[in-house]
């Protein structure tokens, strides 16, 4: 069973989102996206100040399985990229929602968070 904080909410392409209250937020993929890839080998991130829009591919996550596009999960400016993940991508494994973050985000449009799924609503995706 995966690990579902219900304090985050969710894509449908597996990315959560943590938002914080000065409208920045956290991205990185779930403990399911990284257990269905297996060993994580290699994280390509975007350059901070790149623009996203929701549903944009902003990265490659590499395993020794497969190597999967990471999609934003809502429109924003990057303001910062994991930089431990190019020397330690492993802790997307070890720790999805915590050292595993992937990028921070300055939310174009707060209520689009709002908008994506709950813990309930992602656990019922991957069933």
């Amino acid at each position: 069973m995966s690990n579902i904080p219900a304090d985050l909410r969710y894509a449908k392409s597996h990315e959560w989102v943590k938002l914080a209250a000065d409208g920045t937020a956290l991205v990185g993929i779930t403990d399911y996206a990284q257990n269905s890839l297996g060993d994580i080998t290699f994280v390509q991130l975007p350059k901070v100040g790149a623009a996203l829009k929701a549903g944009e591919t902003f990265g490659v996550v590499e395993s020794v399985k497969a190597a999967s596009d990471v999609y934003a999960p809502v429109a924003g400016t990057v303001l910062e990229v994991n930089q431990a993940l190019d020397a330690n991508p492993e802790k997307v494994n070890a720790s999805p929602y915590a050292d595993g973050w992937m990028l921070k985000l300055q939310v174009a449009d707060a209520a689009a968070v709002a908008a994506l799924l709950d813990a309930a609503g992602y656990a019922a995706v991957i069933g």
